[in-house]
């Protein structure tokens, strides 16, 4: 198979900044200002990594009043702010910040180097790991958030998946050695990461059992309709049967 050459992103192409996807306003001041600081969307994950390493930098050790009950597992350095609730039976693995008013359910899984943003419910058998949930987002069934960027009020069905490594080309290696690149008008845009799941704007609701390419960029208010796989770049306000 013959692949087109990863280009550099460019940043005055709209379809690559948060902007496009994300309205960052009433995401709270931390979600808020990292959305700020990137230039494009795939600034996000190395943005948010950095913070999570040194919290006292960005301000992230100020609000630390969320509740842990009682059979919970969290392990590392998890900020949970005030407001949000990790439940018996969840698990979280820090580095990680659970922001205000987000719940983690019985049996959901939270790994290294995610933000939960406000007003979120991950459920039983979610797993979430390096990834940006933006905001008021319900992952409350089965389902693979990985390597992504997730706008506010999206919604993922049960068992829809994110992923974030190629396989097209023999076995996959780990760690990935393959940068992943984004398809915009038939050329490859490079990521400049190994690992990249999807870009998913703001009132996207996933259905069940969707599963996502690597590099999939899905702009705000498209409407997907029940199938098994999306690629590619869908536009804002795309209707996808």
């Amino acid at each position: 198979m013959r692949h087109l050459p990863a280009l550099a992103p460019e940043a005055t192409d709209a379809r690559l900044t948060t902007a496009y996807y994300l309205d960052a306003d009433g995401l709270g001041p931390y979600v808020t200002s990292l959305l700020a600081r990137c230039r494009s969307v795939f600034d996000v994950k190395p943005l948010l990594t950095a913070d999570l390493d040194n919290p006292s930098a960005c301000g992230l050790n100020t609000d630390r009043g969320g509740v842990i009950d009682p059979g919970a597992l969290v392990e590392g350095e998890v900020i949970l702010q005030c407001g949000a609730r990790i439940e018996a039976g969840a698990m979280v693995f820090g580095p990680a910040l659970i922001c205000t008013g987000s719940v983690i359910s019985a049996g959901a899984l939270v790994r290294e180097y995610s933000v939960i943003g406000p007003g979120c419910r991950i459920g039983f058998n979610a797993e979430i790991t390096r990834s940006l949930l933006a905001g008021h987002i319900f992952a409350k069934h089965a389902c693979f958030i990985g390597d992504s960027v997730i706008g506010r009020r999206v919604n993922f069905g049960a068992f829809c998946s994110t992923t974030g490594l190629r396989c097209d080309n023999g076995p996959v290696a780990e760690p990935a050695v393959e940068e992943i690149t984004v398809n915009l008008d038939g050329r490859r845009v490079g990521t400049g990461q190994t690992k990249f799941g999807a870009v998913i704007g703001d009132e996207v609701a996933l259905p069940a059992g969707t599963e996502l390419s690597p590099g999939t960029l899905i702009g705000p208010g498209t409407v997907i309709y029940p199938r098994h796989h999306v690629g590619g770049f869908l536009p804002a306000g795309s209707r996808v049967r």
